[in-house]
């Protein structure tokens, strides 16, 4: 049972103040969330990974100066809010999941994703995974950002044994900085680069997955949920177009020696004919709601072999997805308009509380789907002994308050909090 949810809390937003400070005397990463108003508008963020502007949502809890603390939108009693755009964000999980302050609290290696290439960042979140247990830095092929140039320094990784000692693992075109035992994996379009990425996984860990994730390299935000997963569980996540099976993804299709293929997304982005195609490769099962925020939701009660109808569902050994159908989790509520997010905000999948990845289509509305998620699953109830005796939650808010509005915080931080059962 998670009884200690607020002390967490706070304890993670420990190293997202150290980013923040040092970004305030970088002067920022240069790259805006797409969401942020210009300056004119008088509508800015509130950065746990990075600058600290003003806007009205801001504005409803609190300021940033004046001597007034940044509550609720950083945080409340059941939620915790990263607040950067995603290279901020990235190096702001990276430093909440490995403090990196006191011996054991670095990791072995580094992941640096591509900004300019969202596929090959959402199939890189499967290196957090053991036995890599990387967390992920984002950047653009010149110049690393601030943020990441600071959250690289203050991870200092030690060397990962699985990966013969390689302290970065550099995906696609990104820089090579100096200093640092780097490893390059390659490709020559989204589909090779994340065969390239389960060839490494693979190699490190000893054998294939037995579990594919295929996504449409198209459609991001059905393909966003992907990343905590496999943050979570190793599974590599592999692509194909609306028309095709590339080669490069069948050929790592028949390095796993016929396996269990989850397809993500409705058949308005990857169509029956693809599935019938992948079948030549293995075992084939759709996930899949109307709209992303009804697959994510999909996604997170999501199991294979199917739960017993009427009997409690969780995750078992060798099943494949969350089985999340309980409270006393974690959740991570990520814009649908921001594919990079879910790669930056992947390793909290794989720690911690280890929870789903929701998406959020309307900054200021949750989704029905995701609402009704919460009621029937997430909402703990509590007996007569007490709400100490419950299990909790943790939600956590990925984005400014332009991405995921304070409104819609409160709201995750009513429905996760325990109530007397009736």
């Amino acid at each position: 049972m998670r009884q200690r949810a607020l002390r967490r809390t706070v304890s993670a937003l420990l190293p997202l103040f150290a980013i923040a400070a040092t970004l305030t005397g970088c002067g920022g990463s240069g790259h805006a969330h797409h969401a942020s108003a210009p300056a004119s508008t008088g509508r800015s963020t509130t950065a746990a990974g990075g600058h600290t502007t003003r806007s009205a949502d801001h504005a409803a809890g609190a300021g940033g100066s004046g001597g007034q603390l940044d509550f609720p939108v950083i945080a409340t009693k059941n939620t915790t809010r990263v607040a950067g755009n995603a290279i901020e964000n990235a190096a702001a999980v990276a430093l909440a999941v490995y403090p990196s302050s006191i011996p054991g609290t670095h990791p072995g290696s580094v992941v640096l994703a591509p900004t300019g290439e969202w596929q090959a960042a959402i199939a890189a979140a499967s290196l957090m995974a053991s036995p890599i247990d990387a967390p992920l830095l984002l950047s653009g092929p010149g110049s690393m950002p601030a943020a990441t140039r600071a959250a690289l320094r203050q991870l200092a990784p030690t060397g990962e044994r699985a990966v013969a000692g390689a302290q970065l693992l550099r995906i696609g075109d990104v820089p090579s900085p100096s200093g640092l035992h780097t490893t390059h994996i390659g490709g020559a379009n989204p589909y090779a680069l994340a065969a390239a990425i389960d060839r490494f996984e693979a190699r490190a860990r000893g054998s294939e997955s037995s579990d594919v994730v295929i996504a449409s390299a198209d459609a991001p935000a059905y393909a966003m949920p992907a990343a905590g997963w496999a943050a979570e569980s190793g599974d590599p996540i592999l692509y194909v177009s609306a028309s095709a099976v590339p080669a490069a993804t069948a050929q790592a299709l028949r390095a796993h020696r016929h396996p269990h293929i989850y397809v993500l997304g409705p058949t308005s982005v990857i169509p029956n004919s693809i599935l019938a195609k992948l079948r030549a490769y293995g075992t084939v099962k759709r996930i899949s709601g109307s709209d992303p925020a009804a697959s994510s939701v999909a996604f997170a009660a999501y199991r294979d072999p199917p739960c017993p109808s009427g009997q409690p569902c969780g995750h078992i050994a060798h099943s494949f997805g969350w089985a999340i159908r309980s409270p006393g989790h974690g959740y991570v509520l990520i814009n649908a308009a921001d594919p990079l997010d879910a790669a930056a905000a992947a390793p909290l999948s794989a720690s911690g509380d280890y929870g789903p990845q929701l998406l959020v289509q309307n900054p200021n509305t949750l989704p029905k789907s995701v609402l009704n998620y919460f009621l029937n699953y997430a909402t703990p109830g509590y007996t007569s002994q007490g709400p100490t005796a419950a299990v909790y939650n943790h939600g956590w808010l990925i984005g400014p308050t332009s991405a995921i509005s304070v409104r819609v915080q409160a709201q995750v931080d009513s429905l996760l909090e325990p109530v007397p059962e009736r």
